[in-house]
């Protein structure tokens, strides 16, 4: 039995590099509040420092208050070693609610270890669907919001994705973006990096632009074909304008593999000050911490992408947004934003991209309630039902 007055115990998991900013104006805003004790659960989902250590220091995220260091492997073994490891911190610390983010096998491991020891669980960014259940984010996002209490939504969309799914509407708040809580947040910061200058890149001119690429989905990195498709492609493109491109470990791994490191020149590291030593058009570098990307993102004249959360954010920052994929969770960003789905077929990437650079930049759009006060907007509806 609780005693009265006590702090109500929240665990707020995050496990992969998209949760992390979306969990900071979260833990945040939790803090302000005196009657909650939340405590960072870091699954280690991803270990590698730069997909984890820059964006905790940052975001300013405090320390995690457990670590559960799973590390990689197939989909059912990382899952199911999370499922294990949080079992017993759920069983030793009793917490009140356990808060979830996003789509990644954290955030279902995490949920079902609770929700079946009748704990309370939270799901930030419920009700986003693909309908695409080849993509195991789809799969994470369908039963990860079966089994929760309380179902944040980003979009009007997603509300009635979990309508027709049976959720009663008790259960479904539309709150706002959480990730454009983070972005407005540290945009002024991010403007403040160097990393133009590092990348050899600082605008001297309007004509001197880039694109910024980002790759990672299995559907483009494990099927050779289409990874050797999409690469070709950003060689083209690279022909027309600079291509950025911070390559997950993941896909230099696939890349690697086939022998394309020749095409893609990768760099070890970024210098500490500019600019490189590169007359590259194709500039690979590692992955970079959140205020370089912002700022990278931010001066970009086209990003191209498999990325859920760029989608989103390019929308708030007004930056034409190709997306590789035939489908896409987040519709708003096509509809009110500036994203365009082009698949992973070279011809029509390269096509969609030389006529959006004959174009104009697309005015900023903002789609309800990505405000930045999504965060206040969670923590008022948990205190009304928590406490």
């Amino acid at each position: 039995m609780r005693k009265a007055g006590a702090k109500k115990l929240i665990y707020l998991v995050v496990g992969a590099r998209p949760n992390f900013m979306k969990a900071a104006p979260l833990i945040h805003e939790m803090k302000k509040e005196p009657r909650f004790l939340p405590l960072l659960i870091h699954t280690g989902q991803h270990y590698d420092p730069m997909m984890s250590d820059s964006f905790f220091r940052e975001l300013r995220l405090p320390r995690p208050w457990m670590y559960l260091g799973v590390g990689s492997g197939t989909h059912a073994e990382q899952t199911g070693r999370i499922m294990i490891e949080f079992e017993k911190i759920c069983l030793a610390k009793r917490p009140g609610l356990v808060a979830v983010v996003g789509d990644v096998n954290s955030t279902i491991a995490c949920a079902l270890a609770a929700v079946k020891l009748n704990i309370p669980v939270a799901h930030v960014e419920a009700g986003l669907r693909s309908r695409d259940r080849t993509m195991p984010e789809e799969i994470n996002r369908l039963l990860t919001d079966q089994i929760s209490t309380y179902l944040f939504t980003t979009c009007e969309d997603a509300d009635r994705n979990l309508v027709r799914e049976g959720i009663p509407r008790s259960r479904i708040f539309f709150v706002g973006n959480v990730m454009i809580d983070s972005l407005q947040k540290h945009k002024v910061l991010a403007g403040k990096s160097n990393v133009l200058e590092r990348l050899g890149l600082k605008r001297r001119n309007r004509n001197d632009r880039y694109a910024l690429l980002t790759l990672h989905r299995p559907s483009n990195v494990d099927d050779p074909a289409v990874l050797k498709g999409i690469l070709k492609a950003i060689t083209d493109l690279s022909k027309k304008i600079h291509v950025v491109f911070p390559a997950h470990p993941r896909t230099i791994k696939h890349i690697r593999s086939l022998g394309l490191e020749k095409t893609v020149h990768f760099m070890k590291a970024l210098p500490a000050r500019g600019p490189i030593k590169n007359d590259q058009n194709l500039i690979t570098v590692p992955p970079l911490g959140y205020l370089d990307f912002l700022r990278l993102m931010s001066r970009a004249s086209l990003v191209l992408t498999d990325s859920g959360g760029i989608q989103e954010e390019t929308t708030i920052l007004g930056i034409p947004c190709l997306t590789l994929r035939d489908n896409t969770e987040r519709p708003i960003t096509v509809k009110e934003g500036t994203n365009i789905l082009v698949g992973n077929d070279p011809g029509r990437i390269m096509r969609t991209a030389s006529r959006v650079l004959r174009s104009q930049r697309f005015p900023p759009k903002r789609p309800r309630y990505w405000d930045g006060k999504a965060a206040r907007r969670i923590v008022t509806v948990l205190k009304a039902r928590l406490l």
